[in-house]
């Protein structure tokens, strides 16, 4: 298992696919750090002119008597060197991202791994990757995650950054809850596993030339609803964590009803009676910890978890309130802050609808009321011409839904794109800088019908242009094809457009000569957001688009402010779903 497991993490760095490099002089030989428990030897990486240091835990196994606990932080450390060359054991998780990348699982996975310039100095800026997936799978070995080519983009830049990826636990291991979980505070450890390893990169990313005043976290789908947690966690409080962050497609107020203890109850029966739990006169949490890996994780992974719900809960504890009430008092860490969804994010929410009738039936069937039913099939009329997504012409027809650029802007701006004005309106509002962009590429290898979908800027952002990790998923590389060289100035733009706010707080300052026109603050007399495009240059837009549509949205998530729930179907009816 450990030769293997090494022949995978070497498999992950990209460079190594032109062959092995043998260290010949100084320049190659292993870099070495030492942080506050011990010291750490690395591997050097020439193709890239890049240092890493993989697999670093940032606490203690959460295995055994922590299972289900806040993690806790290291308390050993040791003479001589570790070995930190290859990625740790991602978290188990459930889906896609974890199993066709082939990636090893384990409980004991919360580490994280720095990726750093040759020669790197001191106080350079930090960028720490929360991986997406759902809050159920991925990991930061992901190979469409490897951060080299940020790093090297950002030396080329002359405004080298030092990276960080971290894991985190997911699914029901990390997110678990019901009276007990609340009781004892075990609540959302997902999020708590990310915030412990920013306390470890704030306590130790000084050893490795990074400057901890000037962290910027970023994050996609799962993970940028991740950094929306470290933004409201414990009512917006700043622990000097970060100076900045990153939310592409994960947003931080959306109109979902947050679970409740009554919600989980019936989940946290099924789960001990799976196990053998129920009838034990010990706590269930003390039961759970006691059943063997494999047993547990049958269960977790099996039809006994249906109904569970992962994220967000009000715990009066890491998160006090709904979004909606903390953004729109300002209770959340007041850092500069990019925000933004890709153009047609709602072809992936989309359903099979060829009617009005069925439109409005699929909405009442999800707990919204007749009258939200029908305002809402007023403001998003069946006229496809401005329906989504643009690149699909004229009228689908019925396998798909003759409807299905209707219903695509309507959930795509449900789920993603009244969250992320509201954010820039509130941030904005409050007095923090705010940078709103739209990504409008089709990639290689998405049909037209999904035009620009979720996902689809990650492989830009991250600079990675041959594709790595993308066949795994089935899928080839976003920036190949015949449009190869127009995704390239775009992908060159967003990277260097991330490296410059990493560096300043501000996207525009890294950019160099690259054909590009000024990214502006957003402002609530003139909101304007940056629009990346492949056919033509990217652009400043007004951000006025499905302005009723997308400002009822945003009213009736506000309308939940202050709002107690009791059951998920007690605030269905006062918000979306």
């Amino acid at each position: 298992m450990a030769l293997l497991k090494a022949l995978y993490t070497i498999l992950l760095l990209p460079s190594l696919s032109a062959g092995l490099v043998t260290k010949t002089d100084n320049e190659s030989a292993a870099p070495v750090v030492t942080i506050k428990n011990g010291t750490y030897e690395g591997r050097y990486e020439p193709a890239y002119g890049t240092d890493y240091f993989l697999g670093i835990p940032y606490a203690q196994p959460p295995v055994g008597n922590l299972r289900f606990r806040t993690p806790q932080s290291l308390n050993t450390s040791w003479s001589g060197s570790r070995n930190a060359t290859e990625y740790g054991y991602e978290c188990i998780g459930y889906g896609r991202d974890t199993w066709s990348q082939g990636n090893y699982v384990s409980e004991d996975c919360l580490t994280l791994n720095v990726v750093r310039p040759k020669d790197a100095g001191e106080g350079l800026p930090v960028l720490v990757w929360i991986h997406g997936g759902g809050l159920v799978m991925g990991g930061s070995a992901d190979r469409r995650y490897n951060q080299s080519f940020i790093v090297q983009e950002s030396v080329k830049a002359g405004t080298p950054v030092i990276a960080v990826s971290i894991n985190y636990r997911l699914s029901s291991w990390g997110f678990l809850y019901g009276k007990e979980i609340q009781e004892s505070g075990n609540t959302m450890l997902g999020f708590r596993d990310q915030r412990l390893a920013l306390h470890w990169v704030r306590e130790n990313i000084a050893a490795f030339g990074g400057d901890p005043s000037r962290v910027t976290i970023q994050g996609e789908s799962s993970g940028g609803t991740s950094v929306a947690a470290q933004l409201l966690a414990y009512n917006g409080r700043d622990d000097k964590l970060f100076a900045g962050a990153i939310a592409q497609s994960g947003n931080i107020a959306g109109l979902g009803a947050y679970p409740t203890v009554e919600d989980w109850e019936p989940v946290i029966a099924n789960i001990s009676r799976g196990v053998g739990c129920n009838n034990t006169t010990r706590s269930v949490l003390d039961c759970l910890r006691t059943i063997p890996t494999d047993k547990l994780n049958s269960v977790l992974n099996s039809t006994l978890t249906s109904g569970a719900s992962f994220g967000f809960v009000v715990d009066n504890d890491l998160i006090v309130a709904p979004a909606s009430s903390q953004l729109e008092k300002g209770a959340f860490v007041k850092v500069p802050y990019i925000v933004g969804v890709n153009s047609d994010e709602g072809t992936g929410f989309s359903r099979p609808v060829n009617t009005t009738a069925q439109l409005l039936q699929g909405l009442t069937a999800q707990g919204y009321d007749n009258a939200t039913a029908q305002d809402l099939s007023i403001l998003y009329p069946d006229i496809p011409d401005i329906g989504i997504p643009a690149t699909l012409p004229g009228r689908p027809n019925a396998t798909i839904g003759s409807q299905f650029k209707r219903t695509s802007a309507m959930y795509g701006d449900m789920s993603m794109t009244a969250p992320r004005r509201l954010s820039a309106q509130m941030w904005t509002k409050h007095g923090v800088p705010a940078y709103s962009y739209r990504f409008n590429v089709l990639v290689n290898g998405i049909s037209y019908i999904f035009g620009a979908v979720h996902f689809q800027e990650v492989a830009f952002v991250f600079h990675n242009t041959e594709g790595y990790g993308y066949p795994q998923n089935g899928n080839p590389s976003p920036l190949g094809g015949p449009e190869r060289a127009k995704y390239l100035r775009v992908a060159k733009l967003m990277t260097r457009m991330w490296i410059s706010f990493v560096n300043f707080g501000d996207p525009n300052r890294g950019v160099g000569d690259l054909e590009a026109t000024h990214w502006p603050v957003y402002t609530l007399e003139n909101p304007r957001q940056f629009v990346f495009e492949q056919n033509v240059t990217s652009h400043a837009e007004s951000d006025w688009y499905r302005a009723e549509g997308i400002q009822y949205i945003s009213d009736l998530i506000l309308s939940r402010r202050g709002t107690e729930c009791s059951g998920i179907e007690a605030c269905r009816n006062n918000a979306w779903q």
